[in-house]
C-alpha cells in the first residue's frame, strides 16, 4: 500500500500596514457605535432619574455607570458586547468590515467560507487590541496571531 500525502497551501495572507489601515477605520467606526449605545444609557439612567432614581454621592451619570460597585461591572460587559457584536457580526456575515472593505479585505474560515460566530470571539479574544497582527511581520503566509487561534485568514481582494 502506498501512502499519499496531500499538500495544503496556505495564501498569502493581508499585509501589515492594510490591516492597520483596516483597523484603523474599524477603530473609528467602532468609537462612533460604542457612543450611540453608551449615550442610550445614559439618556436611560436621565428619563429614570426623572422618575426618582438618585443617583446621590456621585458626581453624574457617567461617575454613576463607572464607579457604582453594582452597575459598573454590567456597563463594561455592555460596552465590550457591543463591541464583540459589532466584529462578530460583520465578520461571520460578509466577512468584511467598513474598514476591511474600504482596505480590500475579507476574513475567510480555513474551512472554508466565513468565520463563524465563535471563530470571529476566539480571534477578539486573542488579537490583543490589534496588536496581534505583529505576528505578520514574522510569519511568511501573513498570518497574524488571531488568524492561528480562530483558523481564519485575513486575505486581500480585488
Amino acid at each position: 500500500m502506498s501512502q499519499s500525502s496531500v499538500q495544503f497551501t496556505v495564501p498569502k495572507g493581508a499585509s501589515f500596514f492594510r490591516r492597520m489601515g483596516a483597523w484603523l477605520y474599524d477603530l473609528l467606526v467602532l468609537v462612533a457605535v460604542e457612543m450611540l449605545a453608551i449615550g442610550l444609557v445614559v439618556s436611560g439612567f436621565a428619563v429614570a432619574m426623572q422618575f426618582g432614581l438618585s443617583i446621590e454621592g456621585y458626581v453624574d451619570v457617567g461617575d454613576y455607570l463607572t464607579r457604582n460597585p453594582m452597575i459598573s461591572p454590567f456597563f463594561t460587559m455592555y460596552v465590550f458586547a457591543i463591541a464583540a457584536g459589532f466584529y462578530g457580526y460583520f465578520w461571520s456575515q460578509a466577512g468584511q468590515t467598513v474598514g476591511m472593505k474600504a482596505w480590500k479585505l475579507k476574513l475567510v474560515s480555513e474551512f472554508g467560507g466565513n468565520v463563524t460566530f465563535t471563530q470571529a470571539l476566539i480571534r477578539m479574544a486573542t488579537a490583543c487590541l490589534g496588536a496581534g497582527n505583529l505576528f505578520t511581520l514574522f510569519d511568511r503566509n501573513n498570518r497574524a496571531f488571531q488568524d492561528h487561534f480562530s483558523h481564519s485568514q485575513m486575505l486581500k481582494i480585488d
